[in-house]
């Protein structure tokens, strides 16, 4: 049993069933033993692996795309270029390389990071140690100003609550102790017009309120004070039910409740009401697309073939194999299951991606 779990078990036997946005804080975030806190997760050695990771064209990519971005927004003096959830670095070294070849680009930036673990903030110190990177422990600190926010597989790892339906009504979710002793789901009773969403036995309906409340923010912010926001993330395009809850460790979907602080949780994205919120805050909505259509709009066979000239056959073996994972349907890819969506103030004109406008080559 990890000592989290043990933790978890104790507080539910003083307190009483928690429900699944808790569990998820506490199994990701906990200060001691939170899955961020206390590991880098990313790569082969890891439990899982982003785009960035995959090849470094994502991230130049995602880079032109931001830089295009800030001219369509005039190009200001001084903007702040912000991720959500850097994981090592990868995404905004790459993007900063990229886009060396945009006048005044650099110039005119800096660099601000969301990041709460102590582990990931080292890695990303050292990959981003030219941009003198300044870290934020949550978004209002990062937002100053006209940004540009990029949040790749950041909305998935925000907790969430469920609930179910049950011939008796809407049901929350909870984890609590079986005879066992071990943890278990269950259900309880919740209050009289707590949700006033139709639905047919059985259907689980999850209540993403911290990342509604995130992209109400920040959509606020781009309204006022002007910029982009661009979020990849697995999830649908249009709002469902389901129970969207998964770990996964070491590449391998596990148990929930298994092993909390030692497995990465996640939930889908609901994209529709992603939008909604953003739309009702004040900002433009662009999108969204599928990670293949937003990716091969940008340009990505053309940045593919460019590195493939300066390759040697090992080196076009693995770009090749990249480019199909990051655009390849179903399981074996990326390229439907993961969604782009775009904010932005609301007087910019249709964004790269969205209007089947590429990004100039970079050669």
């Amino acid at each position: 049993m990890t000592t989290l779990k043990a933790e978890i078990i104790d507080l539910i036997r003083q307190e009483g069933p928690i429900g699944i946005g808790r569990y998820m804080a506490l199994a990701l975030g906990h200060p001691r033993h939170g899955y961020y806190m206390t590991r880098d997760p990313l790569g082969t050695e890891g439990d899982f692996t982003t785009a960035p990771e995959i090849s470094q064209m994502f991230g130049e990519l995602i880079g032109l795309w931001a830089a295009h971005a800030w001219q369509a927004m005039g190009a200001p003096a001084r903007f702040r270029l912000v991720e959500l959830g850097p994981g090592r670095g990868t995404l905004m070294a790459d993007m900063l390389r990229a886009t060396r070849i945009v006048p005044g680009f650099h110039a005119a930036l800096s660099v601000h990071l969301v990041e709460t673990s102590p582990v990931l903030r080292a890695r990303q110190a050292a990959t981003l140690k030219d941009f003198e990177p300044v870290w934020h422990d949550a978004i209002a600190g990062a937002l100053e100003g006209p940004v540009a926010v990029i949040a790749n597989e950041f909305l998935d790892a925000l907790p969430l609550d469920q609930f179910v339906m049950t011939p008796e009504g809407w049901r929350e979710r909870l984890v609590g102790l079986g005879d066992d002793g071990e943890l278990t789901f269950g259900l309880a009773a919740v209050g009289e017009g707590t949700l006033k969403v139709a639905a047919a036995a059985g259907s689980v309906f999850e209540q993403p309120a911290i990342a509604l409340d995130i992209v109400t923010q920040l959509a606020g912010h781009l309204a006022s004070q002007g910029g982009v926001a661009l979020f990849i993330d697995y999830g649908s395009a249009r709002s469902g039910f389901g129970d969207t809850l998964q770990a996964m460790k070491r590449h391998e979907f596990v148990d929930p409740l298994a092993e909390p602080g030692e497995a990465d949780l996640t939930v889908h994205v609901d994209f529709e009401r992603m939008g909604q919120a953003a739309f009702k805050a004040g900002a433009a909505l662009h999108g969204p697309a599928t990670q293949r259509d937003f990716l091969l709009a940008l340009g990505l066979p053309q940045r593919a073939q460019a590195l493939s000239l300066k390759a040697d056959a090992e080196q076009r073996v693995a770009i090749s194999a990249a480019f199909d994972r990051l655009i390849a349907p179903g399981e074996t890819g990326m390229g439907d299951l993961f969604k782009v969506l775009a904010l932005s103030q609301r007087n910019l004109p249709p964004l790269p991606g969205f209007d089947l406008h590429r990004l100039p080559d970079q050669g």
